[in-house]
């Protein structure tokens, strides 16, 4: 449809025709001329106005007719989000202060409190494995209190916490957890060892999901915090995959610096440090975004941007609408304009008119 645009160039032209031949056809009589040199002619370009504006006007109409689309802020659509945080034993680290688990449920908490009434929440804890710490509501005394409730564990099972996330998230899909996160094939990859047979008493396979367009889910989305590598469970970059397949968006937040260090817990010392590439990667296949918070303030602003998110957000929109009423628009204008001017040419050629000698019949 957009080649129809090159009409444009062949409407200038026949306007411009019809100038011409305009010229050509007019006759001078000498009343007539007397009036046209003594009277106040308009300006040379007001004339041209309303042809021009309907010239945008066709060109609107014509781009309309492609269907553009246009990413534009508007209010969002989720009503659920699913918190999925990392309570491995790495949170203990002290580079953020008071902790980073200290840090991170202070965050929280303030996140929760800034959210719009009609967002519901549920939070979900992950370290070696993955479990539902407070369903999806939204009574914001209870969302705290499981905060509080956090219990550090061994390990960081991060595809798991996501796994769990997007089964609450979206319980429809009916997500087979136990062979997700158990199997150590989850996604049915081919394994050459097995050469991919099925037993025979194994249950027969449920029919696949057909995939959405990812980020195309608006009834929520989800929130990762992680602030370590993953140990143990699936691949959280295939977990992502299946969150995408499903439409889902899964917002990451690494939390700690490089130097995270957590001296004499349990007779060892360690090192920490966030995965980002893994959860860059995790936010890039479900079209969301990463956020790297290195301090307590760090956090407390990427939650800030998240509420804010969840309020208002930037689509993919078509504008076919927009553009076909500015066409309208411009074609009012148009048609106003020529006949206010129209309309003011007609009383000054009434008023000079009237300064005319009168003249006889015989002359």
């Amino acid at each position: 449809m957009l080649w129809s645009l090159l009409l444009l160039p062949l409407t200038v032209a026949a306007y411009l025709w019809l100038l011409r031949r305009k010229r050509k056809q007019t006759l001078s009589f000498s009343a007539v001329s007397w009036i046209i040199q003594n009277m106040g002619t308009p300006s040379t370009w007001r004339r041209h106005v309303p042809p021009a504006l309907l010239g945008c006007a066709l060109a609107v109409v014509l781009l309309a007719s492609a269907r553009p689309m246009a990413r534009v802020t508007l209010p969002a659509d989720y009503m659920t989000l699913i918190l999925a945080m990392d309570v491995s034993r790495s949170m203990l680290a002290e580079d953020v202060e008071p902790s980073r688990i200290k840090a991170a449920q202070k965050a929280a908490r303030e996140f929760l409190q800034d959210l719009p009434p009609n967002v519901r929440v549920g939070i979900v804890s992950f370290a070696g494995n993955a479990q539902v710490v407070q369903h999806v509501t939204n009574q914001r005394e209870e969302l705290v209190a499981a905060i509080d409730r956090f219990q550090l564990q061994r390990g960081t099972a991060t595809g798991s916490g996501l796994l769990l996330a997007l089964a609450t998230l979206r319980p429809e899909a009916s997500i087979d957890l136990e062979s997700v996160l158990y199997n150590p094939n989850p996604f049915n990859l081919s394994d050459s060892s097995s050469g991919g047979s099925r037993s025979l008493d194994a249950p027969a396979a449920k029919p696949e999901r057909k995939p959405e367009m990812p980020g195309s889910y608006t009834g929520g989305a989800i929130v990762l915090l992680s602030d370590g590598r993953r140990t143990t469970g699936p691949d959280p970059l295939a977990a992502a995959q299946k969150a995408a397949d499903m439409g889902v968006r899964v917002y990451t937040v690494g939390f700690g610096t490089p130097n995270g260090f957590i001296p004499g817990y349990e007779g060892y010392s360690f090192f920490t440090q966030v995965d980002e590439e893994a959860l860059k990667g995790v936010a890039k296949v479900t079209e969301a975004d990463y956020f790297k918070a290195a301090s307590a303030e760090d956090l407390k602003q990427v939650y800030k941007h998240l509420s804010a998110q969840f309020t208002l957000e930037k689509r993919d929109t078509e504008i076919t609408a927009l553009l076909a009423g500015l066409a309208l628009l411009l074609i009012l204008l148009a048609l106003g304009l020529s006949a206010y001017w129209f309309q003011m040419g007609q009383k000054q050629a009434f008023n000079q008119a009237r300064l005319i000698p009168s003249t006889s019949p015989e002359s």
